[in-house]
């Protein structure tokens, strides 16, 4: 019977095309897992770092540091990102990879001034590069959105905040202060995203900040 036939090759394909989605899903919530765990390790080695420095300031440096930083920005408010949860919430998988991506090539080069231990600072630099990398991998194994995933050449960055610039007499302290607290809020915000996003490969689970 011809309509018996077309309709069990119909079947089998379907069942074939299930499975090679089903095993796209596996191999990006493999990808996902792994960047989320890295950013999550980084942004403990952030939270690490600033509490060694502010741990080693008197308590009215402390005050007047962040009060400076609350009126100075980062290099991250330089690229556009999701302004609160609920936007966060409804952005593509896709433009929080890539958002992802920028906040985290930022950081390549500032990475190397960041202050405190020795054995903390050498495995940021490296951390970065392999979540970048994995970042790129999940970007184009999503490129079935119509956006586009950034080119590392393409990107330019704005200098760190004021970190190139005359900061006065305590310009030193300044510096290091703002680019530690700049650090442990950009990777908060990449595993905020990075976990979002992993989130919506499992259309049962919540997603809720």
């Amino acid at each position: 019977n011809f309509t018996l036939d077309l309709l069990l090759i119909v079947l089998l394909l379907s069942v074939v095309c299930l499975g090679v989605s089903s095993q796209q899903i596996t191999d990006s919530q493999r990808l996902f897992s792994i960047a989320v765990n890295r950013v999550t390790h980084l942004h403990l080695l952030a939270q690490r770092l600033f509490s060694d420095f502010e741990s080693s300031l008197q308590t009215e440096e402390q005050r007047q540091l962040n009060k400076i930083f609350l009126q100075d920005f980062c290099n991250s408010d330089y690229i556009i990102s999701p302004i609160d949860k609920h936007e966060t919430q409804r952005s593509s998988v896709l433009k929080l990879l890539s958002i992802s991506y920028r906040l985290v090539e930022s950081w390549e080069f500032p990475s190397r001034s960041l202050s405190g231990g020795s054995s903390l600072r050498n495995q940021i630099s490296p951390r970065l590069s392999e979540l970048k990398t994995g970042i790129l991998l999940l970007i184009r194994a999503n490129q079935d959105e119509a956006e586009n995933y950034p080119d590392s050449d393409a990107l330019q960055h704005a200098p760190y905040g004021n970190y190139y610039q005359s900061l006065g007499g305590n310009e030193s302290l300044r510096q290091t202060y703002e680019l530690l607290a700049c650090f442990k809020k950009d990777m908060h915000k990449v595993e905020t995203y990075l976990t979002v996003a992993k989130c919506r490969l499992s259309p049962e689970a919540n997603c809720t900040l």
